[in-house]
């Protein structure tokens, strides 16, 4: 005979069940805390801020945030000009690309032949 007590919807157990099903975060960005990021989203958008906060799904909140502007004539070039956002909250689906402010460079392409 059926438990008439018993929960249908809980899993029973001692939460072990609910600990493992738990998603675990790709990146571990603990490491950039209170440090300046640059990320690059879905759509060619370019901000860089300092990560105060982020989850498992990869939502992101910066502080003084900097957006990186777009050149009108070409979509995926950025331009000179920047935004100041302030706080942001960046949603995880939309990030592409995170990496540190300090120690990133712009480097010439390698796979380009330059003709002399």
């Amino acid at each position: 005979m059926a438990d008439r007590n018993k929960n249908p919807t809980s899993s029973g157990g001692d939460g072990k069940e609910k600990e493992k099903r738990r998603k675990e975060s790709i990146l571990d960005l603990s490491k950039y805390l209170e440090k300046t990021i640059r990320v690059k989203f879905a759509g060619g958008r370019e901000a860089a801020g300092v990560l105060k906060g982020y989850d498992p799904l990869l939502n992101l909140v910066l502080d003084n945030t900097t957006e990186f502007l777009r050149d009108p004539d070409e979509p995926f070039k950025l331009a000179e000009d920047t935004r100041n956002l302030g706080l942001v909250v960046c949603r995880g689906t939309s990030v592409v690309l995170i990496c540190p402010q300090e120690g990133m460079e712009s480097i010439q392409n390698p796979f380009i032949t330059q003709d002399a």
